[in-house]
């Protein structure tokens, strides 16, 4: 290496005394280094810009790791259209329960983890990943942060452990279909709703009618099936009886501690105590691919 570099800076050399011989050497030196210059810049630019967030995606994709992590955060829904802003706060159900299929077809995947800081969203989001959750093949090992609500509870409720902080909000067992209605605000500013269906109930639950007492009780009844089935999943995930969840399952949450007592986690603690307990589970140190 030693005997290239002075090579190249005899040539160099060399090539400077050229240039101050003549105006054309001059101008060509002075060319080459502009060249240079820019020719620099634009790699470095290519690297810092292009490369290196494909970079970052491989190296993560391939570095060595035995956990499986899933961040269970904000909105829950379905799916997710993502545009240019991508969204940090809805998580897509399938995504999830893709991550969940993955991790069971990696054989370097020991257990999965998931981080929960989610206050709910639909009823059929929470089903099917509670299902993808209780069904998996590897462990699956969950902590609640700021809360585990709703059809977050859920999600997790089939996990094999269950953690939380003293002070994570945790349950939330119930169904809404609660929405606003625009009808004052529709009359104020002189609109008037048209209703042109063909099915009695086709417009059922538009925001610009009333419901008729008829259609409550048909919502209701729905909503009720909803919590029936929560009830019993819960039940079943927790094996606490129907009598108990049903007991509590008012729609409210409880702090941690209360949780704990309740059958509704496991332990108190946090991503630390998740991981002690993954590594008396799996026999090795937790190295966890987010």
């Amino acid at each position: 290496m030693k005997k290239i570099y002075t090579k190249i800076n005899n040539l160099w050399t060399r090539f400077n005394a050229w240039g101050k011989e003549s105006i054309l050497g001059d101008f060509l030196v002075s060319f080459l280094r502009t060249f240079l210059f820019i020719t620099t810049a634009s790699l470095i630019f290519f690297g810092l810009f292009i490369i290196s967030p494909f970079a970052e995606s491989f190296l993560e994709e391939n570095r060595s790791c035995n956990v499986k992590g899933i961040k269970l955060h904000g909105e829950i829904t379905e799916y997710l259209i993502k545009s240019e802003d991508e969204v940090d706060d809805i998580v897509a159900s399938e995504d999830v329960i893709a991550s969940i299929d993955k991790a069971n077809k990696d054989d370097d995947i020991k257990a999965i983890l998931i981080e929960v800081s989610s206050h709910g969203g639909t009823v059929s989001a929470g089903a099917e990943m509670s299902t993808a959750v209780k069904n998996s093949k590897k462990p699956v090992i969950a902590y609640i942060r700021a809360g585990g609500v709703s059809a977050a509870y859920w999600t997790i409720s089939g996990a094999e452990r269950i953690f939380a902080s003293e002070n994570s909000e945790v349950g939330g067992i119930g169904v809404t279909g609660s929405y606003n209605s625009n009808v004052g605000k529709n009359k104020k500013d002189g609109y008037e709703y048209q209703q042109l269906i063909v099915g009695k109930y086709k417009d059922t639950g538009t925001p610009d009618r009333l419901l008729t007492q008829e259609e409550k009780t048909m919502i209701l009844r729905d909503l009720n099936i909803m919590y029936e089935n929560f009830i019993k999943t819960v039940s079943r995930n927790r094996s606490l009886s129907l009598e108990k969840v049903r007991s509590i399952a008012d729609g409210t949450t409880v702090l941690g501690l209360k949780a704990k007592e309740l059958g509704l986690i496991d332990e108190i603690g946090g991503v630390t105590e998740a991981k002690k307990y993954i590594e008396s589970k799996i026999g090795e140190s937790p190295e966890v691919c987010w």
